[in-house]
């Protein structure tokens, strides 16, 4: 590059001014040359001559400065390129290691769930089962009811019907040996009607106020003139606990006589 008289640069500004400089050294030429031939023979011819050599060397070194330019934006475009990818890297990098991150999150909230989930799936197993086991004792209830009221209605129809005995003589004396049977007391109904007929007539309400047992103030009573003592000992449970009862008196009377003279039937007198 051409030097002008008064001014330096400095590498770098000759570096980025050289096609101002070009301009302006051109500028610089146009003002130099002067009125005048090389005829006249005039010293400025010779100035002019000079500095239109100078410029053409200096215009023709000028000539690479635009592919300098164009290498400085080349460069400059190749590291806004370099600069915008490494952008780009950066953020894709953010972005995975964001993905990362909400991954890992998400598996500890998974994980953190999945004690928590079992713990309610245990605890509505366990419900489940207590229910179950409510439902089946219920069942079993039932059942069991119902097996007894089967089993208390087939009884009832097994066993047999009470019969039913006339509120007479007859009756009383046939409803006695009926009891008297279950508990293995001997009598016949010949020997008990007998009996009956010698010590009250049949009178259930008979009382003795006169023999003995009267004086000693127990006094005879029912069907077959038995003492409130006697009764009391020889009573057969299932019997109404009444000494004028007809059938209580007859038991309780076979029962003391079975007991004194083997039945009922041995029996001919005041006993």
């Amino acid at each position: 590059m051409p030097s002008i008289p008064g001014f330096t640069l400095s590498p770098k500004a000759k570096k980025y001014s050289t096609i101002g400089l070009g301009t302006a050294g051109a500028a610089a030429l146009a003002l130099t040359v002067l009125p005048g031939t090389a005829a006249h023979g005039e010293p400025g011819q010779t100035s002019a001559k000079k500095i239109a050599t100078e410029s053409a060397a200096y215009t023709t070194h000028s000539s690479i400065l635009p592919k300098q330019g164009q290498d400085l934006t080349a460069q400059h475009n190749g590291s806004l390129l370099q600069v915008t990818e490494n952008g780009k890297k950066a953020e894709a990098k953010d972005a995975a290691t964001a993905q990362r991150t909400d991954a890992k999150a998400d598996k500890k909230t998974e994980a953190a769930a999945e004690p928590k989930a079992a713990k309610e799936a245990k605890a509505q197993q366990q419900a489940k089962a207590a229910q179950d086991a409510r439902n089946r004792a219920a069942r079993a209830a039932a059942e069991q009811e119902r097996a007894k009221k089967e089993a208390a209605s087939r009884s009832a129809e097994r066993a047999p019907a009470k019969p039913a005995y006339p509120n007479n003589l007859d009756g009383w004396i046939r409803e006695a040996m009926s009891i008297m049977k279950q508990h293995g007391i001997p009598g016949s109904y010949e020997g008990i009607h007998r009996n009956i007929i010698r010590e009250s007539g049949g009178n259930p309400n008979a009382v003795n106020n006169w023999d003995i047992n009267a004086r000693n103030g127990v006094p005879s009573k029912g069907l077959l003139q038995v003492i409130q003592p006697t009764f009391d000992t020889y009573h057969v449970e299932g019997t109404p606990d009444n000494l004028l009862d007809p059938v209580a008196n007859i038991v309780a009377a076979c029962n003391y006589a079975a007991d004194r003279y083997g039945s009922m039937d041995n029996v001919n007198s005041a006993y």
